[in-house]
């Protein structure tokens, strides 16, 4: 991962912490430009800047962990692969369409020693780049190449890891004329079919039908600042109250934090982020999703085939089931 000093992008909520770091480095200043000894008044200050960063990040309301999720430095899926993988060859293409979907990437990767197929969403780092990766919004084509890699897995034995992070498919009329639904409800259907391991991992935004394409797996990961929802919660607020800017009640309303689906039964593993998310420490994030998809995958390596396929299938039946009890 990338360890050069940029200009830090700060979100709404870290201001107060900005603000107190930066009277931090002013009073250093002083100090060394006048000689005076302050370590013990700097020393203090630091551990109130510690202390707010933790009470900041452990209080944050679903809206605000959609913004750490969408955070523009927060790693990606090739980040990730980059940092947690000993060997890495990128495949493209779909077959079909005679064009690459930068917006899904993925391709062979050896893991701790073994074989897997990792594919997932990328978005841009800048605005060029978003532009080319159309901000992580596959199209059919995307998701017809995901599966062409994982059928390629499933032929050779290879577990898929897949990482999830975009806003939801893309919506244009070239995509809904190429085949956006039929080719999201292909991968949902034939995933469930598929003998080798299947790990998913929501690292950022999980949006819709677009996170679902690539999301059927015996294992869902998911970091604990990432979201995973039906609709943005600007959609949610458009569609039922008429007005986008109510995005924070539809966001509450959503239940859309790892902590909400832990809760629900849906997440298997919530996955830590060090203090300040996973961008404020990209290397020791990797190093959190590595120990966790080693293991799932050491212990789904243990079951069958037909196993994981019986696992898989009762483990998507069972969301959404409630009880409904005489009052």
């Amino acid at each position: 991962m990338a360890t050069t000093e940029r200009r830090p992008i700060l979100l709404d909520f870290e201001k107060p912490l900005a603000e107190l770091e930066s009277r931090i480095m002013q009073i250093r200043e002083l100090a060394e430009d006048n000689d005076v000894d302050v370590s013990a008044q700097i020393h203090q200050l630091e551990s109130r800047a510690q202390q707010l960063r933790q009470e900041i990040f452990t209080s944050l309301s679903p809206a605000q962990r959609i913004q750490v999720a969408r955070h523009p430095r927060r790693p990606s899926t090739l980040d990730y692969i980059q940092a947690i993988t000993d060997e890495w060859i990128e495949l493209h293409g779909d077959r079909r369409s005679g064009k690459d979907d930068l917006a899904l990437v993925g391709g062979i990767a050896r893991f701790e020693g073994q074989p897997v197929v990792m594919l997932g969403h990328q978005k841009g780092r800048d605005t060029k780049d978003n532009v080319a990766r159309n901000f992580g919004m596959a199209s059919p084509g995307g998701y017809r190449k995901a599966l062409r890699l994982m059928d390629h897995a499933n032929r050779f034995q290879m577990p898929i890891l897949t990482f999830i992070d975009t806003p939801g498919a893309w919506a244009g009329l070239e995509a809904e004329q190429l085949g956006q639904g039929e080719a999201i409800a292909y991968n949902l259907r034939e995933m469930f079919s598929l003998a080798v391991p299947i790990i998913c991992t929501v690292i950022g935004e999980g949006g819709s039908g677009g996170a679902l394409g690539i999301g059927v797996g015996d294992r869902l990961l998911m970091f604990e600042h990432s979201v995973y929802t039906v609709a943005s919660p600007e959609a949610c607020a458009a569609i039922l109250w008429k007005d986008a800017g109510r995005s924070a009640q539809a966001a509450e309303a959503l239940k859309i934090t790892a902590w909400d689906l832990k809760k629900l039964g849906i997440l298997d593993q919530l996955l830590p982020e060090p203090v300040g998310g996973a961008h404020a420490k990209p290397v020791q994030a990797a190093e959190i999703l590595q120990k966790a998809l080693s293991q799932h995958l050491q212990e789904l390596l243990q079951l069958s085939p037909e196993q994981r396929r019986q696992a898989r299938y009762q483990k998507f039946r069972k969301i959404g089931v409630f009880l409904e009890s005489e009052g």
